[in-house]
């Protein structure tokens, strides 16, 4: 049967480890790789036969895992996290490279060699995050979009440092090269988002006006695949493509059918890929030299966690993100097969160097599930430890329940402004920040607050949201107030909310949640700038008050134009 033997035997492996898995409480993803290892070369039993046919199918498996990812997020998405994507990713990458590089020559490994080493440690898995992501449902969340914001950034490195890796050895030619590499990239994702925002929603349009969905999967999955075909074919990533191409049509309406259609066939082609990670494993050599590889792996969690960790904290990201950013990053990634694979090819890799990245990447990549569910834990053991000094009185001032009042995420400017008119108007609130040092103006003022993320229900309960009339949620991180919004209208659907909308396209997104009232700040500003400019050409201020009332309606009522 060839191929079709192969395919069946990983299917029955990867359903078999998939039960173990969950039998013992593991991520699915480990109980596949450990499928993978059963069922590879180097290990007694079924085997299969066809292993590079099985690796090029499993790069499917790649694409259509990125495009998913791709279908889910949006360009206005990764706004909020911009800034630390663009300039801390790349100082990760640098930094990564540079210590790992430095570690390697220490233990005698030849320069050149430590360099690639350091290339290879320094991208993380975007499948393997992505994956973890997904299965805890909190892809939508701001430490889950720093995390996408790196993946992007480390993904798009892997295109100069296969141009700059191979002529480490050459005296000319780099910057040639690598400005050739960059250029094609930059006109080829340039001309995808150009194309794709023009043409692919037409063409799904004109798909869908045939009345089939077995043909608009077909032209999902074509889309996906084809452009991830011609990234490759330009020599870029077949995945990268694939991204692109599902971040292009998130912006359409149809990303959330394309979506629920896409993720069975994404899941399938998505085990083949971590069951094949587990066919690259060979036990024997990593018996051979298990001291050196667990040096290595624990190495490479302990300093990556730490690093980007520590970039996250310095970004102004607080409270559990570090943790979860630092932890959740930690492993090798995928593209270090590909940058092995080019390090082998052109000679400036010895075996062993490969075996010892090849094994550490499967391993980091297994295990990154189980240390990923660390990062609260550890959190909240480190705020126990060193934030012991949060006063409590806030809280305790809470102890009689209050009924009927308002809650205010969030004390920055907008938050306190809230608080000081509620408290003019003799209306009980309560405030709550997680930043510690606005958390302590606070009580300074005078106020009932909590210390916390409202975004968690134990947070939101201790604020009383089932007996609370409002909620202004002030803070400004739309993904955070989509959040807090569903999770306090779970708990008291009863609850008037009000939120700030960073976006006029946000407006009807809160609206669609069931907001009762949105307030932009910006578009707010200009309207009473105006005001107060109308009052100095009329002394009719009802006609200056029914202008204003009128632009608030077209804006927060009506859809916006296209």
């Amino acid at each position: 049967m060839g191929i079709a033997a192969d395919f069946v035997l990983i299917i029955l492996a990867g359903l078999i480890g998939g039960l173990a898995a969950r039998l013992l409480r593991l991520p699915l993803m480990v109980g596949y790789v450990a499928a993978g290892i059963l069922v590879g070369p180097h290990t007694a039993g079924p085997t299969v036969v066809q292993a590079h046919d099985i690796e090029l199918l499993a790069e499917i498996g790649v694409a259509l895992l990125l495009f998913s990812l791709g279908l889910e997020l949006s360009f206005r998405d990764l706004q909020p996290v911009r800034r630390i994507a663009l300039i801390g990713g790349p100082i990760q990458i640098l930094v990564t490279c540079a210590l790992a590089a430095a570690a390697a020559t220490s233990f005698g490994m030849p320069v050149r060699e430590a360099i690639w080493f350091g290339a290879m440690i320094s991208v993380s898995s975007t499948a393997v995050v992505l994956k973890t992501l997904s299965a805890a449902g909190v892809t939508q969340s701001l430490a889950s979009r720093v995390m996408i914001g790196f993946l992007v950034v480390q993904d798009l490195a892997v295109v100069p440092m296969l141009v700059i890796l191979p002529q480490l050895g050459a005296t000319h030619g780099l910057l040639a090269n690598m400005g050739r590499a960059v250029g094609i990239a930059a006109l080829l994702l340039g001309a995808i988002v150009f194309l794709g925002t023009r043409l692919l929603p037409r063409l799904l349009e004109f798909v869908l006006a045939w009345g089939s969905r077995e043909l608009f999967l077909v032209s999902v999955v074509g889309i996906g695949v084809g452009v991830g075909y011609v990234t490759w074919l330009s020599g870029l990533s077949f995945a990268l493509g694939a991204f692109v191409a599902g971040i292009v049509l998130s912006e359409s309406e149809f990303s959330h059918q394309a979506l629920s259609d896409v993720v069975p066939i994404r899941d399938v082609f998505g085990l083949l890929f971590f069951v094949s990670i587990g066919m690259l494993l060979d036990p024997a050599f990593a018996l051979d030299h298990a001291g050196r590889i667990a040096a290595v792996v624990v190495a490479t969690f302990v300093g990556k966690s730490l690093l980007i960790g520590l970039l996250v904290r310095a970004f102004g990201y607080v409270h559990m993100a570090p943790w979860i950013v630092g932890l959740g990053l930690s492993q090798i990634g995928e593209f270090s097969f590909v940058l092995a694979r080019a390090g082998v090819s052109s000679g400036m890799l010895s075996k062993p160097t490969y075996d010892l990245a090849l094994t550490c990447t499967v391993l980091t990549m297994a295990f990154s599930p189980l240390v990923s569910r660390l990062a609260l834990p550890l959190g909240r053991a480190w705020r126990r430890r060193y934030t012991s000094a949060t006063p409590s009185a806030p809280v305790e001032a809470l102890s009689e329940p209050m009924r009927d009042h308002v809650i205010v995420a969030g004390y920055g400017r907008t938050g306190r402004a809230a608080a000081r008119t509620l408290n003019r108007a003799a209306i009980p609130f309560v405030v709550v920040e997680i930043n510690h040092s606005l958390y302590g103006g606070i009580a300074a003022a005078g106020y009932s607050g909590i210390w916390g993320d409202i975004t968690g229900d134990e947070i939101l309960k201790a604020a009383g949201v089932d007996a609370a009339r409002v909620l202004l949620v002030t803070i400004p991180d739309q993904s955070t107030v989509r959040l807090i919004v569903q999770r306090a209208r779970y708990l008291n659907s009863g609850l008037s909310v009000v939120a700030r909308a960073f976006r006029r396209e946000d407006v009807l997104d809160l609206r669609r949640l069931g907001v009762t009232g949105t307030v932009q700040p910006e578009f707010e500003g200009g309207v009473e700038m105006v005001r107060q400019a109308l009052l100095q050409y009329a002394s009719d201020t009802s006609a200056a008050s029914a202008l204003i009332s009128e632009m608030r309606m077209e804006y927060y009522e009506r859809p916006p134009l296209p």
